[in-house]
């Protein structure tokens, strides 16, 4: 049997409303099968039921107003319009709103030039009497009332840049509009032979959802976020005068944000200079034998011996991280390879090596280093290495049996991150080949377990506790506003509790943000009318902080310290002195959306394993207190007891491009400690196939490998090996190295206009890539000057940092033998060369600051730090490169593409209208090809299944499946 690949079509239908056959007609299957009817006339079209469709069967026909008369002189002059019925009402336009709509809706050409749209898909499956089917119809009735309401909102200052076009451009030409027509983008959508079996089994499973009661309070919190948070996104705080800004710098709020109070040179520090020493050699003795781990050295050293695999379980704070390392060291394990020790995050990589260096009084880089992305502070003298679990991952793909080690600790394992979970699954075949190599998980009380049973019941050994008691007190009643609620915890805690620091946990940068100002300001109020003075020192950690910033955290002060953080301070940093928890009970999740095919972050509810593990960091070197702003029975009902899992609810292209890099075939038989959904897999690999990373039998291209040599998402990566077919190499990597690090432009709160004015010095028209390489290449013609990015509000870290990124891609470039080349001042290369990678997020001009996404159909509108953002004459197609989810979907960084682009490179989606049954037809015969393939590749497997495996006679052989 030859299955048909599918091709869902969304085909543009247009009707003569001078036709007496009814619209209902449209419904026959004869009508979907020869869907070819004239369109001489051109309005636009809105959206409403198709009984309303019914009911108004054609076109208005004239009234007295001039504004009428001015909008239907087209339609005369073709003939239509003068018989259609009166059943429309008087239009509410004048003319000049007229000519404005006009020209605003003649972006939208794929509605303006058709009379209605009817979305077909898998039409010759399609059951006319399934009521589920969405069918929507347009009519121009609709558009007048709605974007009266539109214009009346906006700026007269919008208006007066629109300029006014009552009439179609291309009335005098119809030779033009015939050739624009036929440019324009039609969608389809095909699935490889080898996904078409797993695309059923994922349709047939749900997704697993992070929220556990939807319904709950705490959902409903992380649904509406901070009511104060996002009344100060609304509201304007820019002061009126510059003197007034002035005065903010060198004040507590201005060190609070950073606000710089001189503008001269200024050498920011790195995360590892900005740290304090430890102390003296005496006295980090004297800290290392205090620590619990020291009182079961030796047993633990005995267990490491004798087993390969051993799980350590150990409260925070028990010297797991720093002492085990140490302790192998001293027994002489180095003496056969690297011992390496893994972390979820980059900053407490560097921070621990940085601690174990100065505890062994080595400097460090030598015997002790660290190594994260685009970052290696290691040495051939180095023993003891800190890594992130990716680093790790990637090491794999050039040593499989990681070789240059001897001891592999995996730290902080209960936080299941993605890369440890892989890692794990590998450690499974690399163990049963090297019998030598010694792997050590560590991990909190929560889920030491699991850890055990998937290594075949392994070892365990528990570290004894040195925690002090915490009182935890739930709240009495729901809280409305946690941002809020927290504020006056901190000050209840400062001016009613005795000394002690306090750690606050928010969920984002923002939330960070405007905490710390906003108690800040309180602070100052209460501070101004007491006579006794009782400073606090307020701390943000967040990731994108500058690595200075971060490190003040573990710096030593004479006031009480309140740290305002993310989950990063649950278990990977440790800060001493902790003795009061506020927790927010909320945190940011990646989650990936099969709605919109890409991650997204999402406000959700924590576990109970992380409320626990929030509140232990306050009996750390005493009795405790932690303040949950939540109450018991949302803790019970709404959270779950374990965190799930990041393998579970994110993406999957880059870890499966790896994956498969290392010669694992079939997924489904890769030892995950928890599988992920099927639809999560699915996703993956057709996002992967749709970048030709694996072809149309699921095996990796020459592109796929190439990509794997990028320490980066696919997209990236890919853009970067396009790159040298365009020319533009050594601009790419530019690119690529801005997006990869922090966000360069600044805005404070209090000079949020000065501050968009200067970075609208650096836009280059169309395109947000472009305007971040003209950034990096005006700071490069000023000689990297620091004075220069402060004037200019840019970070002068996140550029510096672009610079060796970039240094280091345009390395790898040519390791690959792909040889750096500039193309200069030659814009189009580069954005060709964009849209040949970012075609999977390909949107059209819908209205005024608002596109529709050409595979999802979902509006979005243009991010307010775009380059495009208030741009009066947009682009028709533009790609973007990711969506951002707040109150809208936003589409940020983007750039403007040509129809042809995207018909060219992402063939698989598109097509231009007048090569669309040509293109099909060509991917049909593609595709019925790949699928003879695969059928025969699958009948060789199954044969090769029943001549080893099957006993004599047995029969009901069921075909593997291959992913």
């Amino acid at each position: 049997m030859v299955i048909k690949p599918k091709i869902n079509s969304r085909r543009k239908i247009t009707i003569d409303f001078n036709d007496d056959e009814e619209l209902g007609s449209l419904d026959h299957p004869a009508t979907r099968e020869s869907p070819s009817i004239p369109s001489p006339t051109k309005p636009m079209f809105k959206k409403i039921k198709k009984q309303e469709a019914q009911r108004i069967k054609g076109f208005p026909s004239n009234h007295q107003s001039q504004a009428n008369k001015v909008k239907l002189k087209n339609l005369k002059n073709n003939g239509d319009g003068a018989n259609g019925p009166s059943t429309m009402l008087k239009p509410k336009l004048s003319l000049q709103e007229l000519a404005l709509k006009e020209k605003q809706s003649y972006k939208n050409d794929n509605e303006y030039q058709q009379g209605l749209l009817v979305k077909i898909e898998d039409e010759d499956n399609e059951d006319p009497s399934d009521t589920s089917l969405d069918r929507e119809w347009y009519t121009n009735e609709r558009v007048n009332h709605y974007e009266d309401l539109e214009l009346e909102t906006n700026d007269k200052s919008t208006r007066n840049k629109t300029s006014l076009n009552t009439f179609d451009p291309f009335e005098d030409d119809p030779e033009d509009y015939e050739n624009h027509r036929q440019q324009q983008i039609v969608s389809h959508h095909l699935i490889p032979p080898f996904l078409e079996d797993e695309q059923i089994i994922a349709n047939q499973k749900p997704e697993i959802s992070v929220i556990r009661d939807p319904e709950g309070h705490l959902a409903a919190a992380a649904r509406r976020g901070s009511n104060l948070v996002n009344d100060r996104r609304v509201q304007s705080v820019i002061m009126k005068k510059n003197n007034e800004v002035s005065a903010v710098k060198g004040t507590k709020l201005g060190n609070v944000m950073g606000i710089q109070d001189k503008e001269e040179r200024i050498e920011h520090k790195n995360f590892i200079e900005a740290m304090e020493d430890s102390g003296s050699p005496v006295d980090i003795a004297e800290q290392r034998r205090s620590l619990p781990a020291f009182t079961v050295r030796e047993d633990l050293i005995r267990t490491i011996r004798e087993n390969q695999i051993v799980v350590v379980i150990g409260e925070t704070g028990s010297g797991k991280t720093t002492q085990l390392t140490q302790y192998l060291y001293e027994e002489g394990f180095y003496k056969r390879g690297i011992i390496g020790c893994t972390q979820p995050r980059r900053v407490a990589a560097m921070s621990v090596a940085k601690r174990v260096s100065e505890e062994m009084g080595v400097k460090l880089g030598n015997e002790v280093g660290f190594t994260i992305r685009f970052e290696d502070r290691t040495s051939p003298r180095t023993m003891i290495k800190y890594m992130t679990d990716g680093v790790l991952l990637r090491e794999t793909l050039l040593d499989s049996g990681l070789e240059k080690y001897s001891c592999i600790i995996m730290d902080e394992a209960h936080e299941r991150s993605l890369n440890t979970d892989i890692l794990l699954g590998l450690f499974k075949k690399i163990l049963t080949k090297r019998r030598d190599l010694k792997l050590i998980i560590t991990s909190a009380t929560m889920n030491a377990s699991r850890f055990s049973e998937f290594f075949g019941n392994a070892d365990t050994f528990t570290i004894p506790g040195r925690t002090f008691p915490v009182d935890i007190q739930f709240s009495k009643y729901p809280v409305t506003d946690y941002v809020d609620a927290a504020i006056k915890q901190v000050l209840k805690i400062h001016y009613g509790k005795k000394s002690g620091d306090i750690l606050v946990f928010m969920t984002g940068q923002e939330d960070i943000e405007a905490t710390c100002q906003v108690l800040q300001g309180r602070i100052d109020e209460i501070e101004e009318d007491s006579e006794n003075k009782n400073p606090l020192s307020i701390l943000p950690i967040y990731s994108s902080l500058p690595a200075d910033l971060q490190a003040r955290v573990f710096g030593k002060s004479d006031v009480r310290k309140c740290i305002v953080a993310t989950n990063i301070a649950e278990t990977s940093l440790t800060v001493d002195g902790i003795v009061f928890v506020v927790d927010a009970g909320l945190c940011k999740l990646k989650v990936y959306s099969s709605k919109l095919g890409m991650d997204i972050l999402q406000l959700a509810p924590i576990s109970f394993a992380q409320a626990n593990q929030r509140s232990g960091r306050a009996g750390r070197t005493g009795p405790g207190v932690a303040y949950r702003l939540y109450t018991l029975t949302e803790a019970e009902k709404e959270m779950y007891v374990q965190p799930i899992p990041e393998i579970q609810r994110t993406n999957l292209a880059n870890t499966l491009l790896l994956i498969k890099s290392l010669g694992v075939d079939n997924l489904l038989d890769f030892p995950f400690i928890d599988p992920p959904p099927h639809a999560t897999i699915y996703s993956s690999l057709y996002d992967l196939w749709c970048l030709d990373a694996i072809d149309n039998l699921g095996a990796l291209t020459d592109l796929g490998h190439k990509m794997t040599s990028f320490p980066m998402e696919p997209v990236l990566s890919k853009m970067l090996i396009k790159s040298h077919e365009f020319k533009c190499s050594t601009e790419m990597c530019i690119i690529v190295a801005m997006l990869s690090v922090p966000n360069v432009f600044y805005r404070p709160k209090e000079r949020q206009k000065e501050s968009d004015r200067s970075r609208e010095r650096f836009f280059i028209p169309e395109s947000d890539h472009l305007t971040l390489l003209n950034v990096y290449n005006q700071w490069l013609n000023h000689r990297n000057s620091a004075r220069w990015c402060v004037q200019n509000f840019l970070h002068e870290k996140s550029l510096r940092r672009a610079h060796e990124i970039a240094l280091q891609l345009q390395s790898i470039m040519v390791q690959q033998g792909m040889a750096c080349r500039s193309i200069g001042r030659q814009w189009d290369p580069i954005q060709e060369c964009i849209c040949s990678c970012l075609f999977v997020n390909a949107a059209r001009f819908k209205k005024f600051g608002e596109y529709t996404n050409l595979r999802s159909v979902m509006s979005m509108v243009l991010h307010p730090t775009s380059s495009l953002y208030g741009t009066a004459d947009l682009p028709e197609y533009v790609v973007f490169q990711e969506l951002l989810l707040t109150s809208r979907e936003y589409m940020n960084v983007i750039t403007a593409v040509k129809p042809e682009w995207l018909a060219k490179y992402g063939s698989v989606f598109y097509s231009a209208r007048s090569d669309h049954e040509a293109v099909t037809s060509r991917l049909k015969e593609a595709m019925d090809d790949a699928r003879k393939k695969w059928n025969q590749l699958e009948t060789s497997k199954t044969q090769k299944v029943i001549t080893n495996v099957q006993p004599k006679g047995q029969i009901g052989i069921r075909r593997p499946r291959r992913v």
